[in-house]
């Protein structure tokens, strides 16, 4: 059963590879505070939203001292678009005092150490490490690869880390940044979860849901 599905894995790879090219990180960012910022950002709220929010954050906050300074009313109305801009601001300044106390004013390169960060759970932290440092130690689980996931039948559970580790037993680990990037492209643009557009998908000859779907 698990080599079936690390088959099957390598022929979703291989599909989407070919009908997306090649995927970058879809936020905006120059260094690794800004990374995390959006992608604390991003929780419910889409990629395009938070890089127009980014937009004009990133010029009214340069440096990681600015965060841990900033004025939380004022830093709550440049990110009130994301939504739960509340607690998305307590969390970001929050971690950019930490980083600046804790960690010499470096985002720290471990799982270990950003998961500790307040509001940076793993997907946060794979995201980071690996767009921001070349890191790979697991496999981002967002909304759209829960959802695809199960689709395609890869996993049985909700879960996020459960999701990660039984993706991470058949995903080679040279994919694993790329996989997330590349369900989560076919959950925007294709297999939309309210909307999906099946006859146009290239995984339709493969996806074991594709019947129950159409």
């Amino acid at each position: 059963m698990k080599n079936d599905k690390k088959k099957r894995v390598l022929k979703i790879i291989e599909n989407l590879n070919e009908t997306f090219g090649y995927i970058k990180c879809p936020l905006k960012f120059s260094n690794p505070f800004e990374l995390l910022v959006s992608v604390v950002l991003s929780a419910q709220c889409s990629d395009e939203r938070v890089n127009k929010i980014t937009e004009n954050l990133f010029k009214k906050y340069k440096y990681l001292q600015d965060y841990a300074n900033a004025d939380i009313s004022e830093f709550e109305s440049y990110i009130k678009p994301a939504g739960f801009f509340r607690s998305k601001a307590k969390n970001i300044i929050k971690s950019a005092q930490i980083v600046l106390k804790l960690h010499n004013g470096e985002v720290p390169q471990t799982m270990e150490d950003l998961i500790r960060l307040p509001g940076v759970a793993r997907k946060t932290a794979n995201v980071v490490l690996g767009h921001a440092f070349c890191k790979v130690e697991g496999i981002a689980v967002d909304t759209h690869v829960t959802r695809i996931a199960n689709l395609l039948k890869l996993t049985k559970h909700e879960n996020p880390i459960k999701i990660e580790i039984d993706l991470m037993a058949i995903v080679p680990k040279q994919y694993w940044i790329n996989f997330s990037l590349l369900i989560q492209t076919l959950g925007r643009k294709i297999c939309k979860a309210r909307n999906p557009r099946h006859a146009g998908c290239s995984l339709n000859k493969i996806c074991p849901s594709v019947n129950k779907l159409f």
